[in-house]
C-alpha cells in the first residue's frame, strides 16, 4: 500500500505543468493563397525574428484566420512548405 500511494503522490504534484517546447517568432509579409485539398490551409510568406535564422523569409502554411502583419510562433524554421502552382483543373 506504501508503493501506491508514494506513486499517486509523484503524479499529483507534475499534474497541472505545461511544457512548451521553444517556438521563434515570425512576421507574415504576404498571404499567398489558399492550399490544400479543399482550401482550409492558408500559404503564407513570413519573415523570421528571432533566433538562428532571424530575417530570413520562408514559406510556410497555416490552418485558420491570418492577415498581414500577424505574429506567428515556429516551431521549426528550416522547412518550407512547396510553392503553389498556380493551375486550375486539366493540368495545363
Amino acid at each position: 500500500m506504501a508503493q501506491y500511494d508514494k506513486k499517486k503522490t509523484q503524479d499529483s504534484n507534475s499534474k497541472g505543468q505545461v511544457n512548451f517546447s521553444p517556438a521563434v517568432p515570425g512576421r507574415v509579409d504576404e498571404v499567398v493563397g489558399r492550399t490544400g485539398t479543399r482550401g482550409e490551409a492558408i500559404q503564407v510568406r513570413c519573415k523570421i525574428l528571432d533566433g538562428r535564422d532571424k530575417n530570413k523569409t520562408i514559406r510556410r502554411n497555416v490552418k485558420g484566420p491570418v492577415q498581414i502583419g500577424d505574429i506567428l510562433m515556429l516551431r521549426e524554421t528550416e522547412i518550407e512548405a512547396r510553392p503553389l502552382n498556380k493551375v486550375g483543373r486539366g493540368g495545363k
